[in-house]
């Protein structure tokens, strides 16, 4: 499988300068940008990445059935409105819009055609080049021309990847005029396990076992967001010189594509670097061999067959907010062609309740898949779409691929758009924006908020056509219900203390604990297909039993707060308490500072199995 070439940029946090066009995005690949374009980024000393927890979504929801389900034509549609051009990678997240669309261009008889749509999907795996094309379309439409001729009217890439994306392309859009920048309109599908970070098992079981490890993979993009994620959830430090080795961080090997990433793992490919520790180079020099990979599928398929040795150390099914696939398009395009994108919308949000509950309708997805990404076959699109489970070649078990499709109430969901739901996509957004930012300031200084990008009107245009109700969030993947679980102990992803100050002897929180509230709602929007263990502590003054109960208390009433805040985030099941009183000290109670750090509330996530 190694001549599968998917996504060679695949889901890249785009921030790269465009020369000669004069818009500016960050080049953050590995080597001194595309071409050395732009220098390479300052060395920086390993530090822990930012904290944040990912939401609760249904892994295996309850398809809403599609009546009258009828298969598209293979005849082209032409239809009387403005045809539309979008790129895309390749990403079974699409699967939905796919079969929407009959194939690559809008076929007779399928679901664009019936609301006189027409699409013309092409496959581009340089985002770069995604950038260049909205920046041309937007520069047409400046000039006068209502339907422009050159760029694309649309693309879709990754959601935790969208700040950076955005960040230079709106800047550079911005000059067109305020109307022309690029906004997030609805999201058609996710990655649910595809995208991963694969290390020894240890690492899985002890996080702190990663100190001084080698990851290979394509630098700073969706999949390096996923171990990011993790480092900062388990304090542990990341090294963010690719040409360095620090013994107490993780440390990377740059990988041109994340086929080439899973290659270095099954070739042992090894080096000689610079030891550094605190910042500071200490005059050694150590041979590292790469040890885990984040990646992709096939990556991962190729990591199972050739080598094997590595499991799932995290990813998209856990956190499976992270990565939806958000359509992008220019703002004043969309408000003067309202119907058009609306009607786009609808047609792959009932495209994708087709895929979820007709088999026939995902065989045919695959089949247009095969054909929109000129790679393998349909048996191939339909088989990872799903995701596996399959013995590696040491005899591990090992997960490999899964994605998910949309529907209208997941968007509605995701976007915050019903009672008792939060924006679970604006916390991705500003989680991941955050990260890059943190980690790399001189390259991502500032990032449009969530509130400038994103662009409800059609997703609620939608919702008034296909007379949504709330009564129908049960058959959503984002419906908050918990997966079904297996019996036996769950592993844990990650433990977290929050500072949550409480009235003196009480379980009322104090009011500068609402921020930090405000925070944990946020974080916990993210890590999905997850428990959430919420434990409760107190110091050693007073009566032991009455400790007990109080850190209780404290632990329900933080429960409480997120129910009413997000109900649907946290609904019955996901949450549990736990009580330690004071028998579990994080320092020793003999000062005020220290019975103060021991006076906590802590959030565990967990892997819900």
């Amino acid at each position: 499988m190694s001549e599968v070439k998917i996504k060679p940029l695949g889901k890249v946090i785009a921030l790269i300068l465009v020369a000669g066009l004069g818009f500016g995005a960050y080049n953050l690949a590995t080597r001194g940008g595309l071409g050395g374009l732009m220098p390479a980024a300052p060395v920086r000393e390993s530090n822990v990445p930012i904290k944040a927890d990912l939401p609760q979504i249904n892994n295996q929801p309850v398809p809403t059935s599609v009546k009258d389900l009828t298969l598209p034509t293979s005849d082209k549609f032409e239809g009387d409105g403005p045809r539309v051009r979008w790129l895309h990678w390749a990403w079974n997240a699409q699967m939905g819009v796919f079969f929407a669309n009959g194939g690559k261009s809008t076929t007779k008889g399928s679901l664009m055609a019936e609301r006189g749509v027409a699409i013309d999907f092409t496959r581009q795996d340089d985002v770069s080049k995604m950038q260049e094309s909205l920046v041309d379309f937007a520069t047409e439409l400046s000039r006068g021309n209502k339907q422009p001729t050159r760029g694309a009217h649309f693309v879709t890439i990754m959601g935790d990847g969208s700040a950076a994306f955005l960040a230079g392309l709106n800047e550079t859009l911005s000059k067109l005029g305020p109307e022309y920048t690029a906004k997030i309109v609805g999201a058609i599908g996710f990655s649910r396990g595809e995208d991963k970070f694969m290390g020894p098992k240890s690492w899985a079981s002890n996080p702190a076992a990663s100190k001084g490890g080698v990851v290979s993979g394509y630098l700073r993009d969706g999949d390096w967001n996923i171990a990011m994620k993790w480092l900062g959830d388990n304090s542990i430090k990341n090294n963010p010189d690719e040409k360095t080795y620090d013994p107490d961080a993780l440390n990377w090997v740059a990988a041109n594509d994340y086929i080439d990433a899973a290659e270095k793992y099954i070739a042992g490919y090894s080096e000689s670097r610079p030891v550094v520790k605190n910042g500071k180079r200490t005059g050694e020099t150590k041979k590292i061999t790469v040890q885990g990979v984040v990646t992709w599928t096939p990556g991962d398929v190729n990591i199972a067959d050739k080598k094997g040795g590595l499991v799932s150390i995290v990813s998209t099914k856990e956190y499976n907010a992270q990565m939806p696939c958000v359509v992008i398009g220019i703002d004043k395009w969309m408000q003067e062609n309202k119907d058009t994108v609306s009607n786009m919308l609808d047609a792959a949000f009932v495209g994708g309740d087709a895929v979820r509950s007709s088999s026939a309708a995902l065989r045919r997805a695959a089949e247009i898949s095969a054909d929109a990404y000129g790679e393998k076959d349909a048996s191939y699109w339909e088989r990872y779409y799903k995701g596996t489970v399959e013995k590696d070649r040491t005899g591990q078990l090992v997960e490999l691929g899964g994605s998910s499709v949309n529907n209208l109430a997941d968007n509605m969901l995701l976007f915050g758009q019903v009672s008792g739901s939060a924006n679970i996509f604006a916390s991705v957004y500003r989680i991941f924006g955050d990260i890059v930012k943190d980690q790399y300031p001189t390259l991502l200084p500032t990032y449009p908020a969530a509130e400038k990008i994103l662009d409800m009107r059609y997703l609620k245009a939608v919702a008034q056509t296909q007379k949504f109700a709330e009564a129908s969030l049960k058959g959503s993947e984002m419906s908050g219900a918990p997966t079904a679980k297996t019996a036996g102990p769950k592993r844990q992803i990650s433990a977290k203390v929050y500072n949550i100050v409480f009235d003196t002897g009480r379980a009322t929180f104090r009011p500068q604990s609402t921020a930090v509230l405000e925070g944990l709602v946020r974080d916990l929007s993210v890590s999905t297909n997850t428990a959430v263990e919420i434990n409760g502590h107190t110091d050693n003054v007073g009566n032991p039993a009455s400790n007990m109960a109080l850190s209780e208390a404290r632990a329900f009433a933080v429960k409480q707060w997120l129910n009413r805040r997000a109900a649907r985030l946290f609904p019955d099941g996901r949450v549990q308490v736990v009580a330690y009183g004071s028998t579990r000290p994080l320092v020793p109670n003999g000062s005020p500072e220290g019975r103060a750090k021991n006076r906590r509330v802590e959030i565990k996530v967990k892997a819900a199995q």
